[in-house]
C-alpha cells in the first residue's frame, strides 16, 4: 500500500512538472508572438494602408477599373520587400526564440527569392531551435526548396497527357524548356497566358519549347481542355488533375500559381517565375 502511495505520488509528481513546463513554454511562446507583432507593427500598418487607400479610390469611383492597378501593386511590393527585411532583423536578433521560426517560415513564403540565404538563416539559429520538431519540420521544407532552386538540376517527372499518354521531362532533354505550371480556375495564370503565347511564337523554333502541368481538379478535365483551347495554348500540356496534390507541383514545391521553370538543354534550371516581359527578355538574352 505504501508503495502504491509513492509510486502515484511520484507520477502525480511527474505530471505536475510536465505541466507547469507546458504552460511556461506557451507564456513564452505567447510573449515572443507579441514582440514579433510589436517589431512588424509599423510595417504592417503600412501595408494595410496602402491596400486600403486603393480599396477606397475604387470605392469613389462607383465602378471598378484597373487605372492606377499597377502602381498600387508595385507599392505593396516595395511594402512587402520592407517587411520580410524587418522580419529577416528579428530572426537575427533573436536566433534563440521558437518564433523565430514562424517568422523565417514567412520570409521563405510560396515563392523564395533566396532560399540559399534562408538556409544559412536557418542554419544560425540555436541548435535547441533547428532540433526541435518545428525546426525540423521547417529544414526538411528549405531543403525541398534547395531541391528545385536556380542551379540545382530539374526534378525528373512523367504525367499523362490530354490524350492519356505520358510525358516526360527527359524528353525535351537538348532543348531550353519552360515548366508552366497552372490552371483553368487560377485567374492570373490565365491573365499570364497571352504573355506565354507570345514568347512561344517568337522562340519556338530557336530549341525552345513548353510543358504546362495544370493543377486543374478530379471531375474537371473537360475545363482544362476547353481552357488550352481557348487561351490558344498549342504546346504539351499534362495533368493527374489532384488539384494541390499534384505529384509534380509537389516534387517542384509549388504553392503558388502561375509559376514557372527554365530548364537549359543539360536539365539545370536556369531562372525561376519569369512573369510579364521578364519571360521574352529571358529567352531574348539565350536565344539570339
Amino acid at each position: 500500500m505504501k508503495h502504491t502511495l509513492l509510486v502515484a505520488i511520484a507520477c502525480s509528481f511527474g505530471y505536475t512538472a510536465t505541466a507547469q513546463k507546458q504552460l511556461t513554454d506557451t507564456a513564452i511562446r505567447t510573449a515572443q508572438k507579441q514582440e514579433l507583432a510589436a517589431f512588424l507593427a509599423e510595417a504592417d500598418q503600412k501595408l494595410a494602408t496602402c491596400q486600403q487607400n486603393y480599396y477606397d479610390a475604387q470605392k469613389a469611383k462607383g465602378h471598378y477599373d484597373t487605372i492606377g492597378l499597377g502602381e498600387w501593386r508595385y507599392q505593396m511590393k516595395l511594402l512587402k520587400q520592407a517587411r520580410k527585411a524587418r522580419e529577416i532583423e528579428f530572426i537575427q536578433q533573436h536566433p534563440d526564440y521558437m518564433v523565430s521560426l514562424d517568422a523565417l517560415k514567412d520570409v521563405i513564403g510560396p515563392l523564395p527569392e533566396d532560399i540559399v540565404r534562408y538556409k544559412a538563416l536557418f542554419g544560425k539559429l540555436k541548435k535547441s531551435v533547428r532540433q526541435s520538431e518545428a525546426g525540423i519540420s521547417t529544414a526538411k521544407m528549405i531543403d525541398q526548396y534547395m531541391a528545385v532552386r536556380v542551379g540545382a538540376m530539374a526534378p525528373a517527372f512523367e504525367a499523362a497527357d490530354t490524350s492519356g499518354h505520358l510525358v516526360k521531362l527527359s524528353d525535351y532533354q537538348g532543348k531550353y524548356v519552360l515548366v508552366d505550371f497552372w490552371a483553368s480556375w487560377c485567374g492570373p495564370c490565365r491573365e499570364e497566358n497571352p504573355i506565354v503565347v507570345k514568347a512561344w511564337e517568337k522562340f519556338k523554333d530557336k530549341n525552345f519549347d513548353i510543358l504546362s502541368v495544370s493543377l486543374d481538379q478530379a471531375g474537371k478535365r473537360a475545363d482544362w481542355i476547353k481552357a488550352i483551347e481557348k487561351d490558344g495554348l498549342t504546346w504539351q500540356h499534362v495533368s493527374d488533375l489532384k488539384y494541390w496534390d499534384s505529384e509534380v507541383a509537389k516534387k517542384y514545391m509549388v504553392r503558388s500559381i502561375p509559376q514557372n521553370f527554365l530548364i537549359d538543354p543539360t536539365g539545370k534550371i536556369i531562372a525561376k517565375d519569369l512573369r510579364g516581359e521578364a519571360l521574352s527578355q529571358q529567352l531574348q538574352e539565350l536565344l539570339k
